[in-house]
């Protein structure tokens, strides 16, 4: 009898011998979260389910895509844009039928999956692929007192930290460095980032024109359909395959100039145009994004409308030609610079720049059809084909658009995924999770996977959490009432109410007790970096937290403007049972403490008794701001659009990308990676991970 057809008693033998009786039956009736089902994410899962886990409920807004395959083993040709975590349950389901799991394909940054929802798990595991969603969980495992075990690779590289709130350091106990790398799934069909749209125009676009032709995809899909697969999805693969190979070659086999500059005006119709609208076309992959692409009309940009016929074809103009125009004109009023690679492009110079681009290759690559191009940040042609078709892609999302010197100096490596990498550190995931199951957080360690070392894994006690850290030494507060009920003063106005004693009257569940904050202190209130009232701002005050976005699930911060206390964080539960203008705060016995803000450290000098010299001592750190941190700039809410309010403080200048695939691995603060003095002149070479 094999192991899957063993009873699930007999399955599980060899795990309940190794790791007992009690822990095994802990692993059974526990309940966790992994959030992820990519690289790291597959593979995790199918640890855990081996592994006798009872319940796992996992999270993913990602659908699969071809490049996925060749290493997230739970999906297969016919799942292709298909949600990875929904094939991923049924997929592990197989591996052990007696786990319950439970998929979401949704984001995790979604206010229904909030402390409520967190606090009913014991252990939430993170397999993501993106700085952003990783500092969420982290806050969200934070303020819910769920233990969290995060994960991430890079390429060789990789780390494991388990983190608790009180014991060990958070996510954001130490700095991050700026992200590097990014998801294959964001290039190829959610960018939100100008290097995003690059690195589609030169690892992808510019490959499937001009480089080495990929000859073994249709052998594998041949091959996939003997085996029994969708046929349909095989199908449409073909068809998509086909496109590209035929425009390829009607690039390459032209007879004459125009019909040259027809096959690249197909080219720009396909990538910009057909292929988005069939993008729209998956609703699922656009219910939880802000902003969708909008595809580009060739025609209607290089031959706008004349302004007698502008009012009746306006509305199929799209992003065509009012808004050619007016970059036109922005174009040529910068052009006076005098330098051709720092001056911005109109839309429509991008497009006539992409076809003139893809024109010049193509006569190249005609001229040697069995030598591949490949990409040359100092090859004109090659870089004017990147800098055109990554604008005209930053167009369709709405995205900044960068200058062709921009494009060159951003245009960097590819680190490739190695599912190895991802196998390794899910493996000591489940290693580190067992730790925190069993209460043994002595025995818990940092994990981090490094080459070029006489050890391949090193472990290191966890340290404990970093006094200013802007995340775990904050406090998270729940409370219960009807946002439609309850104004933003009125919530203020109960923090600054004087505690109810133990076992008095005021409890808080009707609204009576308050949190004790100074009724002097002046404050500031933040939903995540959206500023919502301060003492210059009161605008917001007596509308109800439901009109100014507040609802269940959300994160209300209330900072102190004197900088004094640590940032009081409210847990909104909304309850339609709370009256008018009732904030319910959790039993007397129950309220946190008011923490005071850990002092910085101040630039001092000192004398230095051998030699007479100054010594400055200056505090590096540059950890990540929260809401409530200061900021250069704050924009209102209730203000006229596109009105910035300028305030006091530090500004800190964020780089364009904010994702990165399975995040380079991070170091305890006392441990620096080797070469950390090299940092700032690797800031030139932005790469892409396969996760």
């Amino acid at each position: 009898m094999s192991n899957l057809e063993s009873p699930p008693g007999q399955r599980q033998s060899y795990a309940r011998e190794i790791l007992g009786e009690g822990l095994f039956s802990k692993l059974e009736s526990s309940k966790v979260l992994v959030v992820g089902a990519g690289g790291i994410g597959c593979e995790l899962l199918k640890n855990l389910v081996l592994t006798g886990f009872g319940y796992i409920e996992i999270i993913d807004l990602d659908t699969i895509d071809l490049s996925n395959l060749n290493r997230q083993f739970l999906f297969q040709k016919q799942h292709i844009k298909k949600s990875k975590a929904l094939v991923a349950k049924e997929t592990a389901s197989n591996f052990n039928p007696s786990v319950k799991i439970l998929a979401h394909h949704d984001n995790v940054k979604d206010p229904k999956f909030g402390v409520g929802f967190f606090q009913k798990f014991d252990l939430v595991m993170n397999a993501l692929d993106n700085l952003d969603a990783r500092r969420w969980v982290n806050r969200m495992c934070v303020a819910s007192n769920v233990p969290l075990v995060e994960s991430g690779t890079t390429g060789f590289l990789g780390q494991v930290q388990p983190i608790i709130k009180g014991l060990t350091q958070c996510y954001d106990c130490t700095p991050k460095p700026v992200p590097k790398t990014y998801p294959v799934c964001t290039i190829r069909s959610t960018p939100s980032t100008p290097i995003h749209c690059i690195v589609w125009a030169k690892t992808w676009l510019f490959n499937q024109l001009f480089g080495e032709d990929d000859e073994n995809e249709e052998q594998e899909l041949d091959k996939a359909v003997a085996d029994g697969e969708d046929a349909a999805e095989i199908d449409n693969l073909r068809k998509e395959a086909r496109q590209m190979r035929d425009l390829r070659t009607s690039l390459i086999s032209w007879s004459n100039e125009e019909e040259l500059r027809s096959s690249a005006e197909k080219v720009f119709r396909k990538v910009y145009k057909q292929d988005i609208e069939r993008l729209l076309s998956m609703d699922e992959m656009w219910k939880h994004r802000p902003v969708k692409p909008v595809p580009l009309d060739y025609d209607n940009i290089v031959a706008p409308p004349n302004p007698s016929e502008a009012d009746g074809q306006a509305a199929s103009v799209g992003p065509g030609a009012e808004e050619a125009e007016k970059g036109e004109v922005g174009a040529t009023q910068g052009s006076s610079s005098g330098l051709k690679d720092q001056r911005s492009l109109s839309l429509k110079e991008n497009v006539e720049l992409f076809i003139q681009s893809t024109v010049a290759l193509a006569k190249r690559a005609s001229a040697s059809p069995t030598e591949p191009l490949s990409f040359d940040k100092d090859d004109e042609d090659a870089l004017d084909f990147v800098a055109a078709s990554s604008n005209l892609r930053s167009k369709v999302y709405s995205i900044e658009e960068k200058t062709r010197f921009q494009v060159k100096e951003m245009a960097g490596n590819i680190i490739p995924a190695i599912a190895t990498t991802n196998a390794i550190i899910a493996g000591m995931l489940v290693i580190q999770s067992l730790q925190v199951l069993k209460g043994a957080w002595q025995e818990a360690r940092y994990v981090n996977l490094s080459r070029g070392t006489n050890r391949l894994l090193t472990s290191l006690k966890c340290e404990p959490p970093s006094r200013d850290c802007p995340v775990c030494q904050e406090t998270y507060v729940p409370v219960r009432l009807n946002v439609a009920k309850v104004t933003l003063a009125q919530v203020i106005e109960t923090l600054k109410k004087p505690r109810a004693n133990k076992g008095g009257e005021e409890d808080g569940s009707g609204g009576e007790g308050g949190l004790g904050m100074d009724p002097e202190l002046e404050v500031s209130t933040y939903e995540a970096s959206r500023l919502l009232s301060d003492p210059d701002f009161d605008d917001n005050l007596e509308k109800s937290l439901s009109q100014i976005g507040i609802v269940n699930g959300k994160v209300l911060s209330v900072v102190d403007e004197d900088g004094g206390k640590a940032n009081v964080n409210l847990l909104i539960e909304e309850d339609d049972a709370m009256g008018e203008g009732q904030v319910g705060l959790p039993e007397a016995g129950r309220l946190p403490d008011l923490l005071d803000k850990a002092p910085k450290v101040e630039e001092r000098k000192e004398e230095d008794e051998d030699d007479g010299f100054v010594v400055e001592e200056v505090d590096k750190k540059n950890l990540p701001l929260p809401p409530s941190a200061t900021r250069g700039k704050r924009k209102r809410v209730g203000e006229e659009k596109g009105v910035e309010v300028e305030l006091e403080g530090k500004k800190r200048e964020l780089e364009n990308g904010h994702e990165q695939a399975d995040e380079e691995p991070d170091q305890p603060s006392s441990k620096k990676l080797k070469g950390d003095e090299n940092v700032e002149s690797r800031q030139d070479q932005d790469v892409i991970v396969l996760d």
